[in-house]
C-alpha cells in the first residue's frame, strides 16, 4: 500500500506553473530590453559568453528539485504489512451542562467554553480509551457515542453551545441515566464525569446514581462557577453584550454554583468532586487517576505498518540543487556540440 503522510504539502506543486510563467516572462522581457539597447547583430558581441540553453537547463534543474522537495515534504510511505492490535482502555462518558447559566463569566471566558477547552485537551491526550459526550439542559442527548475516533469527537465537541438543547433546565439525573444506558456490556472500567454548575437540577438524582453504581459505573463531578452568584450576560446575534439576564420583575438573575448537590453525587457515586477554577484542569487530574485503573481489552483493530520513503526524493533534490549551483550560464563546448547535433542555435 502507498500513501502520503502529509498530502496537504502537495499543494506547493502549484508553484511550478507560476515559476514557469515567471521564467518565460523574464526571458521575453530580457530579449526586448536587449533589442532596445543594441542592434541584434551586436548581441553576440555584447553577451558573447551568455548561453540561453544553459540558463534554461539550470531552470529545469530548479523545477525538478522543487518537485522532489515537495514530494519529500508530503512524506510518501509504503505499507509493508498488516497487523492486529488489541484495543484496551477505559470507557468515559462526559456529561456537559449546556444550560444558559453556563454562559456566566466567573470562569473565563465563560463556564461552557472553559469546559469545552478542557474536554478538547483531554481528547488530545487519550491513547486507546473510549470517550463519549452527553449534553444536557432540560433534556439530555448523546452528542458523541463511545468512540476512539478522537478527530470526530473534537469536531462534534466544537459544535456544542447553549442552543444545542432547546429545553431549559438542568436535567442531571436524565443525563446520568442516558449515559448509564449507553455503556456497552463489555467489562471495561466505566466512568461518568459531570461538568455543571449544578443549579436547578431536575429528576431523581438518588435513583440515577444508584442505578449507575449497580452497573459498576463511578461518577466524578466538576463544579464550575461561584457559590456567591454571578449575573448571566445576554448577547445579540453578533456576540455583542447587551446586558444581563433578568427575571419577570426586571431583577438581574444571579446563577450560583450548587456545590452541595455535585459533592453529594460524587460521594454517592464512589468518585470525587472538584471545584473548577480559571487555572486548574481538574478533568486532566481525573483522567490521570483513571489511567491507573486496570485497562480492559474491548476489541481488535487491524493496522498497516508504514515505512517512510521521503529520502528517495530528498537526496536527489539536494544533489540537483548543488549541481545547479556550480553550473554557470556561460557558453561551453559541451553545450555548443550538443546544440549542433540537435540542429539548434544558441540563443542570446
Amino acid at each position: 500500500m502507498f500513501r502520503f503522510a502529509n498530502p496537504e504539502n502537495l499543494i506547493a506543486l502549484w508553484a511550478i506553473p507560476v515559476l514557469i510563467a515567471f521564467f518565460w516572462y523574464m526571458s521575453i522581457n530580457r530579449k526586448k530590453l536587449l533589442e532596445k539597447f543594441a542592434d541584434k547583430n551586436l548581441h553576440k558581441v555584447i553577451i558573447s559568453s551568455f548561453s540561453g540553453y544553459k540558463n534554461l537547463f539550470k531552470f529545469v534543474l530548479v523545477i525538478i528539485a522543487h518537485s522532489l522537495l515537495v514530494i519529500a515534504a508530503a512524506n510518501p510511505q509504503v505499507g509493508t504489512k498488516m497487523s492486529e492490535v488489541k484495543q484496551t482502555g477505559i470507557d468515559v462518558f462526559i456529561l456537559l451542562d449546556v444550560s444558559y447559566s453556563m454562559m456566566a463569566e466567573d470562569i473565563k471566558p465563560n463556564r461552557l467554553e472553559k469546559a469545552k477547552f478542557q474536554i478538547a485537551n483531554l481528547i488530545q491526550k487519550l491513547r486507546g480509551d473510549r470517550i463519549g459526550l452527553v449534553i444536557f439542559s432540560g433534556e439530555a442527548y448523546i452528542q458523541i457515542p463511545l468512540t476512539t475516533d478522537y478527530s470526530a469527537a473534537n469536531l462534534f465537541l466544537s459544535a456544542v453551545d447553549v442552543y444545542s438543547v432547546p429545553q431549559p433546565g438542568t436535567a442531571i439525573a436524565a443525563a446520568i441515566n442516558l449515559a448509564s444506558r449507553s455503556f456497552d456490556t463489555l467489562s471495561t472500567e466505566k466512568v461518568i464525569v459531570i461538568i455543571s454548575d449544578g443549579e436547578d437540577h431536575e429528576g431523581d438524582l438518588d435513583s440515577a446514581v444508584k442505578n449507575a453504581l449497580e452497573k459498576g459505573i463511578k461518577i466524578y463531578t466538576i463544579g464550575l462557577g461561584s457559590p456567591d452568584g454571578t449575573p448571566i450576560p445576554v448577547s445579540d446575534s453578533r456576540g455583542r453584550m447587551m446586558g444581563f439576564k433578568k427575571d419577570r420583575e426586571g431583577n438581574t438573575v444571579l446563577t450560583k454554583l450548587d456545590e452541595e448537590t455535585l459533592r453529594q453525587i460524587a460521594a454517592d457515586g464512589k468518585g470525587k468532586y472538584f471545584r473548577g477554577t480559571n487555572y486548574d484542569d481538574y478533568l486532566d487530574r481525573i483522567y490521570k487517576e483513571l489511567s491507573e485503573l486496570e485497562q480492559t481489552e474491548f476489541g481488535v483493530k487491524k493496522v498497516t505498518d508504514y515505512e517512510d520513503r521521503f529520502y528517495y526524493f530528498l537526496f536527489p533534490a539536494i544533489l540537483l540543487l548543488v549541481f545547479e549551483f556550480f553550473v554557470s550560464d556561460k557558453r561551453s563546448k559541451l553545450f555548443s556540440r550538443l546544440s549542433k547535433k540537435l540542429g539548434l542555435e544558441q540563443k542570446a
